[in-house]
């Protein structure tokens, strides 16, 4: 394979088209996303509030 240097394999992509290979390539580098949870929470007055609002909503 010769490189024809087309600069696909240096964008920070997780695939990229190579047009040596005539192929895709999927990078071996995998960099881990842990998840925020940011919604709401017990004990949270406006988290009560909705809570109770629904349920209310819910049993009419």
């Amino acid at each position: 394979m010769n490189c024809i240097n087309c600069e696909n394999c240096k964008v920070n992509a997780k695939t990229y088209f190579c047009l040596a290979k005539n192929d895709f390539v999927i990078s071996e580098q995998s960099t881990s996303v842990e998840k925020i949870r940011t919604g709401w929470k017990k004990g949270v007055k406006e988290y009560e509030v909705h809570r109770r609002k629904s349920r209310k909503e819910v049993e009419v």
